[in-house]
């Protein structure tokens, strides 16, 4: 795994949380492969590196993995068609420090003594170093550098009875956050950690089970939502139908808090509750801890609309887009020279001059991670003429990493984490800077302040309070796992 970052591109990278992957699964369609591509063409916000099918026509397996997003790669009738059979499970995934590399790119996919046998995993394991090792000592090779590909070598080396049996086996093994969906020659697996840190839906496309990370997913192909898995929930689905398992001690969940706040679509629920509404509650609660004497509140698109939206209609402030964003822009594109590397944020965000001018704006964003974007959106707003710039982050400060299936910045890097707010304030150039505080996020969330002694969510970005032991990291300076930039 190389250390060397790629080019950078117009904006910092590394200066927004990255969701780490979406996975979809399907059982007894016949277009399963067509119907996975639209499910991760709807979650394809949860990762754009790289996307991968698998499928199974009760022959043979079929594996497709490509680089690139699901709209340029796997809508070719080329690759659809390579595709057959009717049960598929998808990926989408996000890669971190260095490039994409086609060997991780998931669903991973081994033959069995009983047969073939994929999974593709959303979220990260926390002690996947430490398994790894043991197993490289009893004779496993690896392929990847991939944490999931831990979990395939936990279930071949399993002496437990048969395949359900071993993947129990082997996920009880396994300390972290997993969403994960498998396949086997007759079954289509479903599993949620005990804590449940990240999400994972079942749906029915007239009668056809399917599995997917949002509910988005489920929209797009026309299927309805039946319900969430619960924490520590596995379903297995066959021809005879679906089968809940409840294999791990009952824990409390522990629902990663950022999936409102950042992580999923809009247009998604979460425990039955739209997203979009939630971001709007978060946006007026910001309003009443902390207000502005203002004219106009600008939201820095497209995460910041929601919550921009809220606070305006609770401060009783005009709400207007002061910025215009480039969607034409992609991640990927390289500034070809250090004469326009100046340009930085201009090349995907504008400022609306007819909006800005003369105004004291209050400028709502999602979440400050290294801050280096921030203050170049602060700067091109000042240019774009506002008299004031009072910034309000729709999230407490981010002062510890992920370690839990999300790509954030080493802890030093991120500027909670060593600045004051008053401090932060002077580095990104703004008249006032304000967080959402944790009670207040819970509040919007949830409609209760946090219980501090039983935390109803995994927010440890915001507290440095993890809800799983950090196997890898004990003994030493907890620091980001780099295994999150080769896995799911």
């Amino acid at each position: 795994m190389s250390a060397r970052r790629p080019p950078q591109p117009v904006t910092d990278p590394f200066d927004k949380f990255h969701e780490e992957c979406g996975v979809f699964g399907i059982f007894g369609h016949p277009d399963a492969a067509a119907l996975t591509t639209l499910g991760l063409h709807a979650l394809q916000h949860r990762g754009q590196e790289a996307a991968g099918i698998v499928t199974f026509d009760g022959k043979q397996f079929y594996n497709e993995r490509h680089i690139g997003l699901v709209g340029d790669t796997f809508t070719k009738p080329a690759v659809i068609g390579r595709l057959r059979g009717d049960r598929a499970i998808g990926h989408n995934r996000y890669s971190t420090t260095g490039g994409p590399n086609l060997r991780n790119v998931q669903p991973l996919f081994a033959e069995f003594a009983a047969g073939g046998f994929a999974m593709a995993h959303n979220g990260n394991i926390t002690n996947a170093g430490t398994l790894q090792r043991e197993l490289q000592r009893r004779g496993s090779i690896f392929q990847s550098t991939s944490d999931t590909e831990t979990i395939v070598h936990l279930i071949a080396t399993s002496q437990a009875g048969g395949l359900v049996d071993r993947m129990i086996d082997a996920l009880q093994r396994i300390e972290g956050a997993f969403s994960l969906v498998a396949l086997s020659e007759k079954k289509l697996i479903g599993c949620r950690d005990p804590l449940g840190v990240r999400p994972l839906l079942l749906g029915d496309l007239e009668g056809v089970p399917v599995l997917v990370s949002e509910s988005c997913a489920l929209d797009i192909i026309g299927a309805r939502l039946v319900r969430e898995l619960e924490p520590g929930e596995l379903l297995v689905i066959t021809e005879h139908g679906v089968e809940s398992q409840k294999p791990f001690a009952a824990a409390r969940s522990r629902f990663c808090i950022f999936e409102h706040v950042y992580f999923s679509r809009p247009d998604s629920l979460i425990a039955g509750t739209s997203v979009y509404e939630v971001r709007k509650r978060i946006g007026a609660e910001l309003a009443k801890e902390a207000p502005a004497d203002a004219d106009v509140v600008v939201p820095v698109p497209d995460s910041g609309v929601p919550g921009a939206i809220g606070y305006a209609e609770a401060a009783d402030l005009p709400f207007d887009f002061g910025i215009i964003r480039n969607h034409y822009v992609g991640r990927t594109f390289i500034q070809p020279s250090d004469a326009i590397r100046h340009m930085g944020v201009k090349l995907k965000h504008n400022a609306n001059a007819s909006v800005l001018k003369g105004k004291r704006v209050v400028l709502v964003d999602d979440s400050i991670v290294r801050g280096t974007t921030s203050s170049k959106i602060v700067q091109m707003i000042r240019e774009g003429g506002a008299a004031e710039v009072h910034m309000r982050i729709a999230s407490p400060p981010t002062t510890d990493p992920c370690f839990y299936g999300v790509d954030t910045p080493e802890k030093t890097k991120l500027l909670a984490s060593r600045m004051s707010e008053e401090e932060m304030a002077a580095f990104i150039r703004v008249d006032s800077l304000r967080f959402l505080s944790i009670d207040g996020l819970y509040r919007a969330v949830g409609g209760m302040p946090r219980d501090n002694a039983a935390p109803q969510f995994c927010d440890a970005c915001f507290t440095g309070e993890y809800p799983t032991r950090l196997t890898d990291h004990e003994g030493g300076e907890v620091r980001h796992l780099n295994l999150l930039s080769e896995s799911a």
